[in-house]
């Protein structure tokens, strides 16, 4: 189902997300070689919690944790454990929030220390691939259009796009109508209107784009075993341009002051 808000339902939407992105950055705060991935889990669910939210993705459909944390060639849905992470790791953290019966979710990846070049750029151009892509996010486009720039920003640098997994809307839960991939044909798919609320999340491989779900029925992973990256926001649509309700604002704070900037 695809389910059109009010202005109301969308600002709490936003209050939601204001929680999301503050817990991001505790998670931010502690990124770095020698830290588990357990306990940025234990950090994010502490603090949506202690803000009177809950985490969205911990019970759904059996999840273990608060957060999907994949490292390296782990595109999405890693579990948190106890691997240590290393320099020149890279971490994708997504998390959702639930809070006054709304659902936000975003993601964001992270370079631990210093890591490859070709590695680095490839967090830089997915990171603007999701920008490319809501900037097509308005009402009267369709959703091949946001597909379209995705895939067509990222595919110049010879990048692959995963097909198997594609952003959704979300709003009363964590996943409605309609599917939003991150490719497709402009003027294809439907028709976008004002009151959607999407999450938009490109996942772009290194090299090749196909992926594996390992034994664990959760965990995707590049079948050449090379980096994927990982960037999402929630978005409402509205006419001209999209209104981004999830924030990078506080992640980026943190990472300017640990001077870890990727874009």
């Amino acid at each position: 189902m695809i389910y059109l808000k009010t202005d109301e339902e969308i600002e709490l939407i936003k209050i939601s997300a204001q929680v999301l992105g503050k817990a991001h950055a505790e998670v931010a705060k502690l990124i770095s070689p020698g830290v588990t991935t357990k306990e940025l889990d234990k950090v994010a669910e502490e603090f949506i919690r202690d803000h009177n939210g809950s985490p969205s993705f911990k019970g759904y459909n059996g999840f273990p944790a608060a957060l999907c944390i994949s490292v390296n060639e782990v595109v999405v849905h890693g579990f948190p454990s106890g691997y240590r992470l290393k320099e020149g790791d890279i971490i994708s953290v997504d998390c959702g929030v639930f809070l006054n019966n709304y659902h936000s979710d975003s993601a964001f990846t992270y370079p631990v220390g210093e890591v490859k070049p070709e590695v680095k750029a490839l967090l830089k151009r997915t990171y603007e691939s999701l920008y490319a892509g809501i900037d097509k996010a308005v009402a009267g486009n369709r959703i091949g259009d946001v597909g379209f720039a995705v895939q067509s920003y990222v595919e110049q640098f010879g990048y692959g796009v995963v097909r198997e997994l594609v952003g959704h809307g979300v709003g009363k839960f964590l996943h409605e109508g309609p599917e939003v991939p991150n490719y497709g044909r402009r003027g294809q798919g439907p028709q976008l209107k004002e009151g959607m609320t999407l999450a938009i999340e490109p996942m772009i491989t290194l090299g090749k784009r196909s992926v594996v779900q390992e034994k664990d029925g959760w965990t995707i992973r590049t079948t050449d075993r090379l980096p994927a990256a990982h960037f999402e926001h929630t978005v409402a649509i509205r006419k001209g341009k999209a209104e981004i309700l999830t924030t990078f604002e506080y992640i980026e704070q943190v990472l300017a002051e640990r001077s870890m900037a990727i874009a």
